[in-house]
């Protein structure tokens, strides 16, 4: 897989996965979840019934309650209202580090599959290479050292993290170099750029934005464990990784306040990995049609 997965090949996961065998009320709690996140991320401040950073130090590690749905922390703050300020930090770091991923892996591993020989062994080369680093210790290496904070987080995995895609890209692309319509193309003197990332990558999109999908839930759990260790957010912001270290004192007092960060990861990534199955089950006729 990418730099913070296993090697293990994202499409025969995909393949064998089964989401798409799953009852809807899968995809509609997917769908849901994402729109929930999307929607406290863009109208959160709109919601919101408590100031996310306000302390109450006479109200610390309170249980859920009218006042205060999911209780308060050990400062006081509200940590549902937190959890809704964490939604952008939740959004887009991951898009980033899968938007990256998609275009590296689009171009270098759909430019190996049909150029093939010295190219396609130049840039396999590089992914074993790539391959080989252990992407999030480098990340926690170097964010820990240079102390950069989040973004630095995202930066790092952005660049250790389409490896993978790279190769999935690459078996789409020999798939489709051997089939008619690129034959066609050929004959009728098509560019090779045009070929490639026109009509080629137009027939594997569902490969490419499932991988992605793929790499946005990755990268969440990833930055979300470098907040959790210290090395993402700065103390005090509400990220949900950070939240999630943060609150483990209220384990016995609060359960809630630790339980509702960790869930929202888990619902966030699972919800995300879900949908991208199902788009690549939805749409990957069209990678064998040739159009």
């Amino acid at each position: 897989m990418s730099a913070i997965a296993s090697a293990t090949p994202r499409r025969s996961i995909l393949r064998r996965s089964g989401f798409h065998r799953m009852p809807s009320v899968f995809l509609i709690a997917s769908w849901a979840i994402i729109g929930t996140v999307v929607f406290m991320a863009i109208f959160g401040s709109l919601i919101q019934t408590h100031d996310p950073a306000e302390q109450d130090l006479l109200n610390t590690s309170a249980p859920p309650s009218a006042e205060h749905l999911l209780g308060t922390d050990a400062l006081g703050r509200d940590i549902m209202a937190r959890i809704i300020a964490g939604a952008p930090a939740a959004i887009t770091g991951p898009l980033v580090v899968a938007v990256t991923g998609l275009l590296m892996a689009s171009s270098l591993g759909i430019l190996s599959g049909y150029m093939g020989g010295t190219i396609d062994m130049v840039i396999q080369r590089f992914v074993d290479f790539m391959f080989a680093l252990p992407g999030l210790l480098i990340a926690i290496v170097i964010v820990g050292v240079v102390g950069g904070g989040y973004w630095l987080a995202v930066l790092v995995l952005s660049l250790l993290n389409f490896a993978g895609g790279v190769r999935i890209l690459r078996g789409a692309s020999l798939e489709q170099r051997a089939l008619p319509y690129v034959e066609a193309a050929r004959t009728l003197g098509v560019p090779r750029h045009r070929i490639m990332y026109s009509h080629i990558w137009r027939n594997i999109a569902p490969i490419v934005f499932a991988s992605a999908a793929l790499d946005f839930a990755l990268a969440l759990v990833a930055l979300s464990s470098l907040s959790y260790l210290g090395l993402g957010t700065s103390p005090g912001v509400p990220e949900w990784g950070r939240m999630l270290a943060e609150n483990q004192a209220l384990l016995f007092t609060n359960p809630a306040g630790v339980l509702a960060p960790g869930l929202a990861i888990v619902l966030f990534a699972t919800a995300v990995t879900i949908i991208g199955d199902w788009i690549y089950d939805r749409f990957s006729f069209s990678g064998r049609t040739g159009r």
